[in-house]
């Protein structure tokens, strides 16, 4: 990002104790705002030319501070250029803090992952389904899970990652994890989101997703003909779990209601209606679903 205006300027200051020697201090300025500090040098002001802002003669001790003057000017050029072409915001504030070494801590990956994580939680029901928040609480873990496997860590900064990492991570996910083509996408494209976030928030200035290429499988879905759901209706499994699982399948096929709606679904959402059936009322996302059940297969079911 372009500032309006920058300057960068030297000059001495008295120190507060009488003295032959000044301090010598460097200002930044921009947009109007100043930041200054010292450099830790010191001068002689009756050799200083306030005009070059440097100081005079050809002794080798004001070459030397000449010399470190245009280094320092060079390195505060270097920074403000990095800033503009990586797009942040150019303060006097951040330069000179890039300049003096007081860099904020560095987040890392996992830290940002939780707190977008917790943000979601705190807005479930306000724009985001739990459901939303499951997939991204998994993407989370199965990272948690790839760094500790890869790099023997609990977490990593976001200046680590890479196009490498990404692709590790990716073949990660298909063969230790064992998931589908389609599966592992929506995890990168999870984990995706967080480094975005990171990008917005200046945390990071490189997308290591740039070059990363992914295609997902066109599935082809058959749905189930009348009889095999009365089979499937019918069928008993010597394992409880299994049953569970089935009837929820069966009850989504005759209600229409997704898995998260299902699992959500109270007794106060099944109501008798004025034409006498029963019907199921249940909001998913912002709309209200109004969906009729026959009371034969609410009751089996």
């Amino acid at each position: 990002m372009l500032e309006s205006s920058f300057g960068l300027g030297f000059f001495l200051k008295r120190p507060k104790i009488e003295s032959k020697e000044w301090i010598v201090y460097f200002r930044i300025t921009v947009d109007g705002i100043r930041k200054e500090s010292s450099t830790k040098r010191k001068w002689d002001n009756t050799r200083w030319d306030q005009r070059f802002e440097r100081a005079v003669g050809s002794k080798e001790d004001a070459k030397s501070l000449n010399f470190f003057l245009d280094s320092l000017t060079l390195k505060i050029n270097e920074i403000k250029t990095e800033m503009m072409y990586s797009g942040k915001t150019i303060t006097a504030e951040k330069i000179m803090d890039e300049v003096l070494g007081r860099t904020a801590p560095k987040i890392k990956v996992l830290e940002e992952f939780q707190k977008h994580n917790d943000e979601m939680e705190a807005l479930l029901g306000k724009g985001y389904a739990k459901g939303t928040l499951d997939r991204f609480t998994i993407t989370k873990n199965h990272l948690t899970a790839f760094i500790k496997f890869k790099l023997k860590k609990h977490d990593l900064e976001f200046a680590d990652l890479n196009l490498e990492f990404v692709k590790d991570f990716e073949f990660y996910l298909r063969t230790v994890r064992d998931c589908s083509n389609n599966t592992t996408l929506k995890y990168i494209a999870n984990f995706k989101k967080i480094v975005i976030r990171a990008i917005d928030k200046e945390l990071i200035t490189k997308d290591p997703f740039k070059n990363f290429k992914g295609r997902k499988t066109k599935l082809v879905k058959k749905p189930l003909t009348a009889q095999e759901l009365y089979e499937l209706e019918s069928h008993y499994f010597t394992t409880d779990r299994l049953n569970v699982v089935r009837d929820v399948f069966v009850f989504q096929c005759y209600t229409g209601l997704a898995y998260i709606d299902a699992y959500q679904l109270k007794k106060t959402d099944i109501k008798e209606g004025i034409d006498g059936n029963l019907w199921i009322i249940v909001k998913t996302g912002d709309i209200d679903h109004l969906i009729s059940i026959q009371s034969d297969h609410l009751f089996s079911v």
